[in-house]
């Protein structure tokens, strides 16, 4: 089973040697992938000095644009998996294992996308929180997607994740942003992809990191966020349930 690493940067020179050095204690040389999205600081040189495989982006392009990438990539390239994971030390690089075992799984425990949470396991050690606002929003859009969806979810916006890259052959995304979560959970639903969550760490090592631009006000990346998700429902509504259609009538996709 091949198993690609999937890094998503931008301007992560105070992280990256650690990151990639850990995660190369993981995986081979040849199944790491990072996805430079444009960065302006001394990010790119660093990675360089790493015998890893490298998209860089000519422009900051987006959260779910290097996502895009790296399952095209994974599907070019015939690998079974794909584990995403960030690098600003909040994704531990030795919980990659447990993330083979748990892909690697049959029967009745398969799973297309194996999600972390860190919110399934109240007893899991923590270090740091997130801001307020973020775990408010996080809370918000779980319970959402939940109700709408038919899933169990505890964290929505984990970006720790393993995926059956046959599964990922299905899907049509084209989200750039950060809200690339809620088209990809309408879409995992939508093609019948079974979905487990693990259990993680929660690490929270800067709580000055923003979005940049408007997304920094907590409102407007909430509407933000439910704009792409009844966006996505409203062009999935032949492949779900009645019930995840519930009060879309009027909703206009163009608008914040």
């Amino acid at each position: 089973m091949r198993t690609l690493i999937a890094i998503p940067v931008y301007n992560e020179e105070r992280y990256v040697r650690g990151v990639l050095s850990h995660v190369l204690e993981y995986a081979e040389a040849g199944d790491v992938l990072v996805i430079d999205d444009g960065s302006t600081d001394r990010t790119a040189e660093l990675v360089s000095k790493f015998p890893v495989d490298v998209l860089r982006h000519a422009a900051n392009r987006g959260y779910g644009r290097s996502m895009r990438d790296a399952f095209n990539w994974a599907i070019v390239h015939r690998f079974d998996w794909v584990i995403t994971m960030d690098c600003d030390e909040q994704h531990e690089p030795a919980a990659l294992p447990m993330f083979r075992r748990e892909s690697a799984r049959i029967g009745d425990d398969a799973a297309d996308v194996v999600s972390g949470s860190r919110y399934l396991d109240s007893s899991s050690q923590t270090e740091g929180s997130p801001p307020p606002d973020r775990r408010s929003i996080n809370r918000v859009m779980t319970e959402e997607i939940n109700q709408r969806l038919g899933l169990s979810l505890t964290d929505s916006f984990c970006g720790f994740k393993s995926y059956r890259v046959d599964a990922l052959r299905r899907l049509r995304l084209d989200e750039d942003g950060y809200a690339f979560p809620m088209q990809f959970w309408v879409q995992a639903v939508a093609h019948g992809l079974r979905v487990r969550e693990v259990p993680v760490r929660l690490i929270y090592n800067d709580p000055n990191r923003t979005f940049g631009g408007p997304l920094d006000d907590p409102t407007i990346r909430l509407r933000h966020y439910r704009r792409v998700l009844r966006c996505e429902l409203a062009r999935c509504a032949e492949r779900l349930p009645k019930s995840a259609l519930r009060q879309l009538e009027g909703t206009r996709c163009c608008e914040e």
